[in-house]
């Protein structure tokens, strides 16, 4: 095995010193310096490279001058030899004079160009190129020079340019990974040229040597300010709200802040806040729009704490439930602190609808209290239809209050007869309001209308008719359920629209999966909206267990707004962006406020006379189809009974067979529909004394070898009696 390349270096000069003894003894004492002084000091790489150089170029010019004296020449030509000797020797004297510390990772600005420049090159040959090759090392591609080096010094920065060349017909293999590791720097400071542009052989390089300590560009998914935020992430192509820009208006730190987002001539449209609350890495709940009077603008507000944590107490805003003289009354407060304010009238054009959303412990229960209380002092008559029996605490409040299941579809059925009342007798669309304005609010609406519910077809017939032809005749619609999903409305799309075109909306939460607003259940204004994002709690507050409170139900503790988000969630009024709002919070009871007087009454007409019959007799045919269409025909049916299952047809007051009256005609009774109506009731009664557990109507039906049909007005002519008592569809003898 041959000497090391170390060893060369080192031996080198001795052994040129051996070699050339017999040409001379200049040359052999020039060479033998050389080698002594590179083994007396150990000197680095480049000093021996220049020290080998010397002596190489002492030795030679020794052996000249040997030649020349030899030969018998003229001396001085021995002498001139001394000069490029003497050059050499200088030449070594700088470089060991200026010789580089070995390179660092970051190579501070101080050090001379040309030194740079001349550690560089050594380096690239060393690892990248050669010729040089150290034992053990393969060279990453030979003969890759570094051509056309620059360098630029900074007082923060280090950096050097340059073209990797090889010899035509060669290829650049050289990869920015490796040119990394020579340098003993980050590949991202390694920038090179891409192959396509450039000759095969023939590739531009630059290399990051040192960078500033912090880069002055924001990098990217790192924006140090909201205004960078929102151009990084919500004003691009993909973002929530593209090509708008973000001017802040109020800056407390990066959660709590407000601005104005424009887009420059061009409107902004519907905004959807999920994708929004994405884009700022935020939960829905910390922001909130505020659409302006520009639709180029939109107010923008981002909260650490949540601005309706603490809530708008009912007690304080008494004087705001009335209805205002543009129909309006208070049902909250917006995020921005300004009321939340919904229409339960139109001057001169009737009353209007509201949609109510909530699931369990959302606060939908208290907005129907307050809707109940405004009706109350604002002298408006209202019919409560509430299928799950004894869930709102002002139902006394109403004029007509169907409690339970059974009783609410009858009161479904009143308020369609008072709508058709009122047609007969206001012909003219201009309603004079002659009469109270009345309000139908149906709680838990999905008991009477989705598929499952027993009178699926009868309700969603007489509520889709009243959200079309009500208004207009001074009734107005508040419907609530627990989901925003069709089959809560029967899979009815016009109950939905209608309700949204003829008033407002009100969204809380909902339970997990059950609360988007996109897709089949996508609500105009409220796009990107889903109910379940809405917490049940506020964020950083949690409910402390570890201390216990031992000393019993403290029966006069009231929940504070912090306790919970109940009555959070979206308005939504007609023509305009949802917005967050809360619902008052309910620190007194809304019963209490009403002060003792009566309830608002109906006005005395043949549909409030007759309502006892009227709330039993159903209003479709055996089919379920063909609603009642007019006052007359209704009248005669409560007057005669419920029809029989099998009749199809009847024969009117006068004898004749009548068409269709509005959306179908009502199957008629048959001769002596109540033959036998009595004797079914003890047999009813017999049958629940003697079973041990509740039963249903369809049960019972069974049971008796009849219909569900022919049961239930029995069943609940026996409550009236209090012979037998329902909980929740279950009967049970009293």
């Amino acid at each position: 095995m041959g000497p090391t390349r170390n060893q060369f270096i080192q031996y080198a000069p001795a052994a040129l010193a051996v070699a050339s003894a017999a040409a001379g003894p200049w040359s052999a004492l020039a060479a033998g310096a050389a080698g002594a002084g590179a083994w007396a000091i150990n000197a680095s790489t480049p000093a021996l490279r220049s020290l080998i150089a010397c002596g190489i170029t002492a030795t030679g010019c020794g052996i000249a001058a040997h030649q020349v004296l030899a030969s018998g020449m003229n001396p001085l030509f021995a002498l001139g030899l001394a000069v490029p000797a003497g050059a050499a020797a200088l030449a070594h004297h700088r470089n060991i004079t200026g010789e580089f510390p070995t390179l660092p990772a970051a190579t501070t600005a101080t050090t001379g160009q040309t030194s740079q420049a001349q550690l560089i090159t050594a380096w690239w040959k060393e690892f990248i190129s050669g010729p040089t090759q150290t034992e053990g090392r393969k060279l990453i591609q030979e003969g890759a020079g570094l051509a056309h080096l620059a360098l630029e010094v900074g007082d923060d920065h280090v950096s050097f340019t340059g073209i990797i060349t090889l010899p035509q017909g060669q290829q650049v293999r050289v990869k920015a990974a490796d040119i990394a590791s020579v340098y003993n720097v980050p590949v991202s400071q390694v920038e090179m040229g891409d192959p396509k542009h450039y000759a095969p052989n023939a590739l531009p390089v630059t290399v990051h040597l040192t960078v500033p300590a912090s880069a002055p560009e924001i990098t990217a998914g790192a924006p140090t300010t909201p205004e960078e935020e929102w151009d990084a992430f919500v004003g691009v192509p993909e973002g929530a709200m593209p090509g708008t820009t973000l001017t802040l208006t109020r800056y407390d730190g990066p959660l709590d802040w407000e601005g104005i987002a424009t887009r420059e001539r061009k409107a902004i449209g519907t905004v959807n806040l999920q994708d929004l609350a994405g884009n700022l890495d935020l939960s829905m709940i910390q922001i909130t729009l505020a659409p302006g009077d520009k639709p180029s603008q939109m107010g923008v507000r981002v909260m650490k704490e949540h601005a309706l944590m603490h809530g708008t107490m009912l007690s304080s805003v008494v004087d705001e439930l009335a209805m205002d003289a543009r129909g309006y009354v208070r049902l909250g407060t917006y995020v921005d602190a300004r009321p939340a304010l919904v229409p339960l009238a139109q001057p001169g054009s009737g009353a209007r609808h509201l949609y109510l959303v909530g699931g369990s412990r959302s606060g939908k229960s208290g907005i129907l209290e307050q809707i109940l209380l405004s009706a109350h002092r604002s002298g408006i008559a209202t019919i409560l239809a509430s299928p799950q029996a004894g869930t709102i605490a002002g139902a006394h409040l109403a004029a007509y209050c169907g409690d339970g299941l059974n009783e609410a579809m009858g009161a479904l059925r009143l308020a369609y007869a008072m709508m058709l009342d009122r047609e007969s007798r206001y012909r003219s669309p201009a309603f004079p309001f002659t009469d109270p304005l009345v309000l139908v609010v149906i709680d838990e609406a999905h008991m009477l209308l989705s598929t499952s519910s027993p009178y699926h077809a009868e309700a969603k017939a007489i509520v889709e008719q009243m959200t079309r032809r009500s208004l207009k005749r001074g009734i107005g619609v508040v419907l609530a359920t627990q989901t925003p999903l069709a089959e809560d409305l029967g899979n009815s799309t016009i109950i939905r629209s209608q309700l949204l075109i003829g008033g407002g909306a009100v969204f809380l939460r909902c339970a997990k999966g059950q609360g988007s607003l996109v897709g089949v259940n996508a609500v105009e204004g409220a796009e990107g909206i889903d109910l379940s994002k809405i917490p049940a709690s506020w964020p950083g507050l949690f409910a402390t267990v570890a201390d216990r409170e031992m000393t019993g139900l403290d029966t006069e503790a009231v929940m504070a707004p912090e306790d919970g988000t109940f009555g959070l969630g979206y308005l939504l009024t007609p023509g305009s962006q949802a917005v967050q709002f809360r619902s008052l919070h309910l620190d007194v009871s809304p019963v209490s406020l009403a002060g003792g007087e009566p309830p608002v009454g109906l006005e005395d007409c043949d549909a409030w006379r007759e309502r006892d019959a009227i709330t039993q007799t159903p209003m479709v045919d055996v089919r379920g189809k063909n609603l009642v269409g007019n006052l007359e025909d209704l009248l005669f049916y409560a007057e005669q009974g419920r029809p029989a299952p099998q009749q199809q047809q009847r024969t009117g007051p006068a004898g004749q067979q009548p068409g269709p009256a509005g959306p179908g005609v009502f199957a008629g009774p048959a001769a002596g529909a109540g033959d036998g109506q009595e004797l079914i009731k003890p047999r009813i009664l017999e049958l629940l004394r003697e079973e041990s557990i509740p039963l249903t109507a369809e049960t019972i039906a069974r049971k008796l070898g009849t219909s569900a049909k022919n049961i239930k007005p029995r069943l609940s002519e026996l409550k009236k009696r209090d012979e037998v008592t329902n909980e929740n569809g279950l009967w049970k003898a009293a």
